[in-house]
C-alpha cells in the first residue's frame, strides 16, 4: 500500500510540473466537510481496467484451434462478463524497455467487467438482430471455435470485430450517452454532494472523470505530439509515456487506449481530434472545480454541456474517420484480389485474410458509430446495407443471415467489383455526413471509372 501511495504522489508531483491547463489533474478537494486525507479528486481506474479487459479479450480471440473449445470460451467470458479476482492483464504488457507497472486487472480496479457496460440496444447492422451484449457473446462463441480467430468461409476476423465494436459499445456509449449526457443534468450526481458518502470527489467531478477515463488518453496528452502518442500506443516511446520518470508506465495516467489512440492517429495536417477532445475534458473539469463544491448554476452547466458537445462531436468524427480508413483499405484489398482472380501474381489466401481483417475493422467501427444513443437515421441504414453482414467472398456471395441454430447463411449476388463501389460509396457518405479531415486511404477519385466499368449494375438500390 505504501508503494502505491508513493507512486501516486510521484505522479501528482510530475503532473503539477506541467503548465496549468496542459494536463488532466491533479484537482483539489471541493467536497464540503470532507474529513479524509486524499488531496487529488481525479478517479477513473475502473474505466482503465475495462480498457485492459477489452484488449485482453482481443488477444484471447486469436487463440482458437479451429474446434469447439469450452475452456477458451470460458476464459473469454471471464474477461467479458466475469468479475473474478486474479485476472492477468494479457494486453498491454511490457515490451523491451517499455515496462508496464500493472500486471493484474485488480491492480487498477476490482470487480469490473465489460458486459455490464455494453450497449443494450439492438444492432441492426449484423445478422440476427441481436442486442449489443448478445452480439458480443455470439462472437465470443464463434471466435473460441475458430482457428486463430479468423474464419475464411465468412471472411470474419473476430478479434477485430470484437475489439472495434467494444470500443464503441462500451467506451463511446458509456461516455457520450451516459456520463456526458443525462449525468450532466442538474439533479443527477449534483456538484454540491459527494458522488457517494465518504468520497472526496463531487458527483459532477466523478462523472466527468469517468468519461475522461473511457476516452483513454494520458493525463499529459497536450504536452505530447500525435507521433509521440502513437509511439506510446505501439509500446515504443517510454520517454513520452513515463511522466513521473520512474522507468515504467502506469496504465492509469500514462498509457493511451483505443479511442484516444485513434484520435491521435487521425490528428495532424489540419485534423486536431486528440487536442480538441483532451482540451475540452480539461476545460470542463476546471470549470467544475471552479464551482468550489457548490451546485453548478444553469450558466455553468450550459458551458459544461458545450464542452461535452465538443467531445461528442470530435469522438464521433474519430469513429467515422476509422471507418473511412478501413473502407479504403478494404477497397484496395478488393483491387488486389480482383487482379489475382484474373490471373495476376500473388497469394490469394493471404490477400483474402488481409481483406477480411480490414473489412472486420470497418464493420466493427460502423457498428460502434451507431451506439451513441444518437439516431443516425438513413445514414445508418445505408451504411449497413452497403457493407452487408459480411464481406463479399471470392467465390461469390456473402453472409445474409443466420439459421435457427446460429449458423451463417451465405447468399446474395453482389460481385467483388460491385462491392468495390460500395466501399467508395461508404467513404463518400461518411465524409458528407461527418465532414472528415484526415480521410486516410481515400479511394473516392476512382468512383467514376468503376461506375463506368459496371454500367447499370453498380448496385443502384444502395444509392
Amino acid at each position: 500500500m505504501k508503494k502505491i501511495l508513493v507512486g501516486s504522489l510521484a505522479m501528482a508531483l510530475a503532473i503539477s510540473s506541467i503548465n496549468a491547463g496542459d494536463k488532466y489533474g491533479p484537482y483539489p478537494v471541493t467536497v464540503k466537510d470532507y474529513k479524509g486525507k486524499q488531496t487529488n479528486t481525479v478517479s477513473y481506474k475502473g474505466q482503465i481496467a475495462r480498457h485492459t479487459l477489452e484488449l485482453s479479450l482481443k488477444k484471447l480471440a486469436k487463440q482458437g484451434n479451429g474446434k469447439p473449445n469450452p475452456e477458451l470460451k470460458a476464459k473469454m467470458m471471464a474477461y467479458y462478463a466475469g468479475k473474478d479476482t486474479g485476472r492477468d492483464i494479457l494486453s498491454p504488457t511490457s515490451k523491451g524497455d517499455f515496462k508496464i507497472e500493472q500486471t493484474k486487472v485488480d491492480q487498477l480496479s476490482k470487480g469490473k467487467n465489460l458486459k455490464g457496460k455494453t450497449y443494450k440496444g439492438l444492432v441492426p447492422g449484423f445478422a440476427g438482430q441481436m442486442t449489443g451484449t448478445e452480439l458480443v457473446e455470439f462472437w465470443i462463441d464463434k471466435a473460441s471455435s475458430t482457428k486463430g480467430g479468423y474464419d475464411p468461409l465468412t471472411g470474419y476476423s473476430y478479434e477485430q470485430l470484437l475489439s472495434k465494436f467494444l470500443m464503441g459499445a462500451v467506451a463511446y456509449n458509456q461516455a457520450v450517452d451516459n456520463y456526458l449526457d443525462e449525468k450532466l443534468e442538474a439533479d443527477t450526481k449534483p456538484n454540491n454532494k459527494p458522488y457517494k458518502a465518504g468520497k472526496n470527489y463531487t458527483g459532477k467531478e466523478h462523472v466527468w472523470d469517468e468519461a475522461f477515463g473511457y476516452f483513454g488518453t494520458p493525463v499529459h496528452t497536450l504536452s505530447l505530439t500525435p507521433k509521440q502518442l502513437k509511439g506510446i500506443s505501439k509500446l515504443k516511446n517510454l520517454k513520452a509515456a513515463d511522466l513521473n520518470k520512474d522507468g515504467k508506465v502506469n496504465l492509469y495516467g500514462e498509457m493511451i487506449f483505443g479511442p484516444a489512440k485513434y484520435a491521435a492517429s487521425f490528428s495532424g495536417n489540419g485534423a486536431n481530434y486528440i487536442q480538441n477532445i483532451t482540451q475540452a475534458f480539461i476545460d470542463g473539469r476546471e470549470l467544475i472545480v471552479s464551482a468550489k463544491g457548490e451546485k453548478l448554476s444553469d450558466t455553468q452547466r450550459a458551458k459544461l454541456k458545450n464542452y461535452a458537445k465538443i467531445i461528442k462531436t470530435n469522438w464521433e468524427k474519430v469513429l467515422a474517420e476509422a471507418a473511412f480508413k478501413y473502407a479504403g483499405e478494404t477497397y484496395e484489398d478488393l483491387v488486389a484480389l480482383n487482379k489475382m482472380a484474373e490471373g495476376g501474381k500473388g497469394d490469394i489466401r493471404k490477400a483474402f485474410k488481409r481483406y477480411s481483417k480490414h473489412w472486420s475493422e470497418l464493420k466493427g467501427f460502423l457498428l460502434a458509430l451507431q451506439t451513441s444513443g444518437k439516431d443516425l437515421g438513413t445514414t445508418a441504414v445505408v451504411l449497413n446495407r452497403l457493407t452487408g453482414y459480411g464481406p463479399v467472398l471470392v467465390t461469390g456471395g456473402q453472409v445474409t443471415g443466420l439459421d435457427n441454430d446460429g449458423n451463417y447463411i451465405i447468399g446474395g449476388e453482389t460481385s467483388m467489383t460491385q462491392y468495390m463501389v460500395h466501399m467508395l460509396k461508404i467513404q463518400s457518405l461518411l465524409d458528407d455526413k461527418f465532414s472528415l479531415k484526415a480521410k486516410l486511404h481515400d479511394g473516392t477519385a476512382n468512383m467514376n471509372t468503376l461506375l463506368d466499368s459496371l454500367g447499370d449494375s453498380a448496385g443502384a438500390e444502395n444509392d
